[in-house]
């Protein structure tokens, strides 16, 4: 249950609470679920246990157990969003989480419990004018291939508690402000000094001369020059695409690749986003959320550094009627072409009041077709599925390892939902558990080939950034359709290194491990 204090002084951050990050943090081979939460206003302080983050032990039967105490994961301040990343190499799952105030880490200890590591690790959240900035989303990246993970956070726009300007309809309706009531705000990079620190490196990089307003981040290196990029969402401000350059600095290429505005030339309330290919060709393509009225554009990656909007050739266009939060890029049937989620809910708590829309609003699927169009099969995915509710974020994994693709959405001030994954067909499917050595030991940033036994090519990366302010499961999942043999999988880890494996049975949880030679 979340818990974001509303009040009638319409607090910006009320409306945006959205973390919910899945990852093994046992080590037993099975899912659990970290929660974020919000905060008492006006302190921003978790007064009461109403307000704790919490951590569900994944109990193998369909059942969780709260454990929050007993892991030391409560929490502090008014949470956002949450990171998953094994920081150290030690091969346990460790817990980013961000906040309006200060930011913590959570070191997995490997015995059930965590220890805040925030400040050794000098990672409490980036400062500008002697403040600390307010953070939405979170990514562990090994932006510069030395096997560590650094951590990228993006943040929103300058705010204090209780002295958000007066925003209408009417002087006894009051409403959450517009984005552009506030000032824009850099984004943080974190690089891993290999000795449980972290340095800033913001300035250094070129991620600190661009202001925006951030949300949802995702990693993909788009252009296979053996270096992650960076995408971030950004609310009615032009989007960013961090372009990596050899590991030591950015450029911001989303203007000249296609990918700042919309093809109407309008920036977007952009919200979440996701990073991975959709038609099978290769190359990671790009979909973010938005608000009503605008439609969430899909760019398609033309290669040469160059993207183009499909949505509407891609029948996406029934996206203009919704407002989205989270977002994923999943193969939801394992039918071998990458489907459609997201989250969804109006931004205004009480636009009903004042205009024809509704708040709440029921999630959507959108069945990848296999032709480059997409099919809303939202009304045959469940009467559960149909209920209307304020969703925010969404992570994905296969909760009870059954090869078939989960989803966790959380519900602003209300319970989480988790939608188990219920599709019958005869398609099979395969989820690689990497193990790097020489990279990063969660493998976050390989990317995976896979050719099935009916000659089928596919791709796709680990990642843990999916959506808004939510972390996913960092296994690579594919859907294989009809073949029950993988005929080769080319994993191409961070920094270069590639490995074969030829003849995989499908259906199975398979662990590969880096060849260092």
């Amino acid at each position: 249950m979340s818990d974001s204090s509303p009040t009638p002084n319409k607090n910006q951050p009320e409306t945006m609470v959205a973390g919910v990050g899945l990852a093994d943090y046992d080590n037993d081979g099975y899912l659990d679920v970290f929660l974020v939460n919000g905060a008492a206003i006006p302190s921003l302080q978790k007064e009461s246990p109403k307000y704790w983050n919490r951590l569900y032990h994944n109990n193998h039967d369909g059942t969780f157990t709260d454990v929050t105490e007993k892991a030391g994961v409560a929490g502090i301040g008014y949470g956002m969003g949450v990171a998953v990343g094994d920081y150290d190499n030690d091969g346990w799952p460790d817990i980013y989480v961000v906040n309006v105030g200060k930011n913590q880490l959570l070191h997995n200890n490997g015995n059930g419990t965590f220890t805040d590591l925030t400040d050794k690790a000098s990672v409490g959240g980036g400062l500008l004018d002697g403040k600390k900035m307010w953070s939405v989303s979170a990514v562990w990246v090994d932006y510069n291939n030395d096997g560590l993970l650094d951590l990228f956070v993006s943040n929103y726009c300058k705010w204090e508690v209780n002295k958000d300007p007066y925003c209408g309809p009417t002087p006894k309706l009051r409403a959450y402000c517009h984005p552009n009531n506030y000032a824009n705000l850099p984004n943080t990079l974190y690089r891993n000094n290999g000795d449980g620190t972290f340095t800033d490196v913001s300035a250094e990089t070129g991620i600190a001369k661009y202001l925006g307003k951030g949300m949802g981040v995702a990693i993909a290196d788009y252009d296979h020059d053996g270096f992650i990029d960076i995408f971030v969402a950004n609310d009615n401000h032009p989007n960013f695409l961090f372009h990596n350059l050899g590991g030591k600095k950015f450029e911001e290429v989303a203007l000249e690749s296609g990918v700042a505005y919309a093809q109407s030339g309008s920036a977007l309330s952009g919200m979440g986003v996701d990073f991975k290919d959709v038609d099978n060709d290769g190359r990671p393509d790009l979909w973010h959320t938005a608000v009503e009225n605008e439609s969430f554009p899909l760019f398609h990656n033309a290669g040469g550094g160059q993207f183009v909007e499909q949505t509407l050739p891609a029948q996406l266009a029934v996206t203009r009627t919704m407002s989205g939060w989270g977002n994923g890029i999943v193969d939801f049937d394992n039918d071998g072409w990458k489907d459609l989620f997201v989250a969804r809910s109006n931004v205004l708590d009480n636009i009903a009041q004042f205009s024809n829309r509704k708040y709440e609003e029921p999630n959507s699927v959108l069945r990848n077709l296999g032709n480059g169009k997409f099919q809303d099969v939202s009304s045959q995915a469940g009467a559960d599925f149909q209920v209307a509710a304020p969703h925010r974020g969404v992570a994905f994994g296969d909760m009870d390892n059954d090869g078939r693709i989960d989803a966790m959405v959380t519900v602003l001030n209300g319970p989480l939902q988790y939608f188990h994954n219920i599709s019958k067909n005869n398609n099979h499917w395969t989820i690689l558990t990497l193990v790097g050595k020489r990279s990063n030991r969660m493998g976050l940033g390989a990317q995976v080939r896979i050719t099935g036994e009916d000659g089928k090519v596919q791709y796709n990366e680990a990642t843990t950034a999916v959506g808004y302010a939510c972390s996913s499961d960092s296994r690579v999942h594919f859907g294989l359709g009809g073949s029950r043999v993988i005929r080769e999988i080319e994993v191409t880890w961070p920094g270069g290194a590639r490995q074969l494996l030829r003849d995989v049975p499908a259906d199975q949880i398979l662990k590969i491990e880096e060849t260092v030679q």
